[in-house]
């Protein structure tokens, strides 16, 4: 089960979510966002993956900034992947494979119902709640797992308490967190972290 911990800001969690077993490492810049990185401490979160002896996707998770932006900030920081979420274009996800050629999708079946795994050209389809980032639960039912293809991931509500029933209800290829693994917003936690990557592999 491919597991990321999105929403990092420093090297401390960065690193911690590494030594627990994560598979990817998210970096949100996004200003109204609580967990919104400077490009400093973007520069700690990808330091403490590349300190590591297994590879890590390390992801720039973007909302609004333009995706020819989101792109070329993600190429100079040294990010290996641009996650576009929300109501980006697939002619937005062309431009920005131009670019950095891994470019994840990330958005929710309440605004796209038809979702299909790579329709956008996305290397990855991160199907999240309606509301991203708020921590709040949302109906697994309506995901149809044929439609979606292979590969995609889950987000949404999850933490270590549920992550294991929502893996066994949905089926992805992997699990997104943020808000679950943390004591406040924007503010992880250790021990929740490694709880999460525990039970997302039981």
């Amino acid at each position: 089960m491919y597991v990321k911990i999105c929403g990092l800001r420093d090297t401390t969690m960065a690193a911690h979510s590494v030594a627990a077993g994560a598979d990817a490492l998210g970096v949100v810049m996004s200003p109204r966002s609580p967990r919104h990185a400077t490009p400093a401490q973007a520069a700690e979160v990808i330091a403490a993956a590349r300190a590591s002896d297994r590879e890590i996707d390390v992801a720039l998770v973007v909302n609004r900034m333009p995706a020819l932006e989101a792109a070329e900030t993600a190429r100079d920081l040294g990010f290996d992947v641009l996650q576009l979420h929300g109501s980006y274009a697939a002619a937005d996800f062309a431009a920005a494979r131009e670019i950095l050629p891994r470019v994840w999708r990330a958005t929710s079946l309440a605004q796209h119902p038809g979702l299909r795994s790579g329709e956008f050209g996305e290397e990855r389809l991160l199907v999240d709640g309606a509301f991203p980032g708020s921590g709040e639960a949302w109906d697994l039912s309506l995901i149809d797992g044929e439609r979606l293809g292979r590969g995609w991931l889950l987000a949404g509500g999850l933490d270590p308490d549920n992550v294991a029933d929502a893996i066994a209800a949905s089926r992805p290829a992997g699990v997104d967190v943020s808000s679950g693994v943390e004591r406040a917003p924007g503010e992880k936690d250790p021990e929740l972290i490694t709880r999460f990557i525990r039970a997302a592999r039981a």
